[in-house]
This record gives structure tokens, C-alpha cells and sequence, in this order.
């Protein structure tokens, strides 16, 4: 697999798919997740439909650049955070969302693409918020699925998905896959699949196991701050999509979301959790296709 340094310290994976020559689609993966999370016949079919499709490991996750140099003391800094000690967390946590958010766009120049379309999930929509944000003449259009605006009253989780976000998995390939399960905590009620589930964790652990970078990667989520205020003020046009079975982040971060960016577009999806399920992939797809077929090439 090809990787990209998109700047002096950061080198990133990616693969792409389709006709180059098509309006290219940035896929941003959320927290911890691998980019074989945004499944391959899922790219497939977005290329299928016109789209020349891009998909990428995060830093500290992967094969991309890890930050090892910095280890992140999950109590320590959880306890930071708790009790207001905002120097002790900032000082734990070697970049933030925007340094993610560069990334992307890094990778972006990297392979020659001027203006991309971009879709992120989850803390994928955070950093593609952050892009357009920071970057919007290079962004054609945005879809934020199933993620928030950094405001601490919308988009919470429920007890019961806190407890397996937080819970580390075992270390061993055995475990790691079996502990996978627990994510059905959060998927959709009716096509949640924990067999899939185990699939993809099965081959995650194969291609890098690196439980490390999650800290860092949670740190940069939490410590990154609200996005409200620059939401009110984009100007890119935005698709906002959200599973109303989703209790990893509740739907309000998506209609939070969608309430802030002027003229942004809202699909609340039923049966769909904090996953994208295989049998929603047709109205996913034309959901995307519809929307990056909202302006020209790049």
C-alpha cells in the first residue's frame, strides 16, 4: 500500500479508487478505525458511480506515522480533563484536530488534487469540519456523518457505549477479535452484524495493532474545543447524515450540526447506529453521490 509524506514529520497510507480523472472524494475515518473501516466494496461502489475515491490512515493509527515519543496516560490524562487542569492535558497531547485536518489536506496535494469533495465519520467529520473550516477554497463540498460540532451538550453517548468505547480490548489476536462484539452496543438495532464486526477486527490487528495512539487521537478530540461559532460561518456546501440508533454520538450532534452550517442539508437515517451497515449502502452511496454531483471536478 502506497503512503504520502504530507509533511516533515507525517507520512500517511492511503488507496485510492477509480478514474483519477473523476471529482475526487477524500473518505476520513473516525477514531481509532483503520481506513479498511470504510470497507472496500463501499469505496467501490462510490467509484462505480463516478467518484475517485481516497482513503487514508489517520495518524497514530495504521500504517501511518505513530507518535510514540509521546505516551498518553489514559488516567492521568482523563483526570486532567476532570478536574480543570487544562495546562497538565494540553501538555499530554502532542497535536489536535487541526494538525489532522492538515494532514488530509496534505495527502490531498500530495497526489496532485487541488479541491477534493470530503466525507468524514465520527471524529472523521470533526477533522472534516476542521478542513473546511480552515481550508474551504479547497473543498468542493462536506458531509459530516455521524459526528458533532465539539459542543459538550449535543452528540453525547450513552452509559452502556462509553463503557466499551473506554474499555480497553485484549492484546491478543484472539481476544481483540472476540471483544469486537461489544461495538454492537452502538450499531444499528436491526442489521447490526457481529460477524462483520469480527471480520474487520480480524484484519486490523493483522495489518497494525497500535492501541497507543488512541490516547493521543481522544486527547486531540477533546482538547480541539468547539467548532460552533466557524460552523455558523462556512460557506461550503453540507450534507449533515446521521442513524437515529446511533448511541456512541447521539443524533443531536448531527442535527446540531446541520442547525449551525448555513444551507446545510440533514438526512437522519432510520436503522442505522454509530456503523454504516451494508444493507444502507445504497442509500448512503446515492446520498454522497448526489451531493459531491452539487459542483464540478476539482
Amino acid at each position: 500500500m502506497p503512503d504520502a509524506a504530507v509533511s516533515p514529520d507525517v507520512s500517511l497510507a492511503y488507496e485510492c479508487f477509480g478514474d483519477p480523472e473523476d471529482p475526487p472524494v477524500l473518505l476520513v475515518m473516525g477514531f481509532g478505525a483503520q481506513l479498511l473501516a470504510w470497507h472496500e466494496d463501499f469505496c467501490r461502489a462510490l467509484a462505480d458511480r463516478g467518484r475517485y475515491v481516497i482513503r487514508y490512515d489517520n495518524r497514530d493509527c495504521g500504517l501511518s506515522t505513530k507518535f510514540d515519543e509521546h505516551p498518553v496516560d489514559m488516567g492521568e490524562f482523563i483526570a486532567a480533563v476532570s478536574s480543570g487542569d487544562l495546562p497538565a492535558a494540553l501538555a499530554m497531547v502532542p497535536y489536535r484536530l487541526r494538525d489532522m485536518a492538515d494532514d488530509g489536506l496534505g495527502l490531498l496535494t500530495a497526489l496532485g488534487v487541488e479541491r477534493a469533495h470530503v466525507v468524514g465519520t465520527s471524529m472523521g467529520g470533526m477533522i472534516a469540519q476542521t478542513m473546511a473550516i480552515a481550508s474551504p477554497e479547497r473543498v468542493l463540498t462536506l458531509t459530516s456523518m455521524m459526528s458533532s460540532t465539539g459542543e459538550s451538550e449535543y452528540g453525547g453517548s450513552s452509559p452502556e457505549a462509553q463503557e466499551v468505547l473506554f474499555t480497553p480490548k485484549p492484546p491478543d489476536r484472539e481476544g481483540y477479535v472476540r471483544a469486537a462484539e461489544r461495538e454492537l452496543v452502538w450499531a444499528s438495532r436491526r442489521y447490526g452484524d457481529a460477524a462483520a464486526l469480527r471480520e474487520l477486527a480480524a484484519a486490523s490487528h493483522d495489518r497494525s495493532y497500535h492501541p497507543a495512539g488512541i490516547g493521543r487521537q481522544l486527547g486531540a478530540m477533546i482538547l480541539s474545543g468547539s467548532r460552533a461559532e466557524a460552523l455558523r460561518e462556512l460557506r461550503v456546501p453540507t450534507l449533515v447524515i446521521h442513524g437515529l440508533d446511533d448511541t456512541l454520538i447521539d443524533p443531536s450532534g448531527g442535527r446540531r450540526t446541520a442547525e449551525l452550517v448555513p444551507g446545510s442539508e440533514l438526512l437522519l437515517i432510520p436503522d442505522m447506529g454509530h456503523d454504516r451497515p451494508r444493507e444502507l449502502w445504497p442509500v448512503l452511496v446515492d446520498a454522497l453521490v448526489s451531493h459531491t454531483g452539487r459542483t464540478g471536478t476539482a
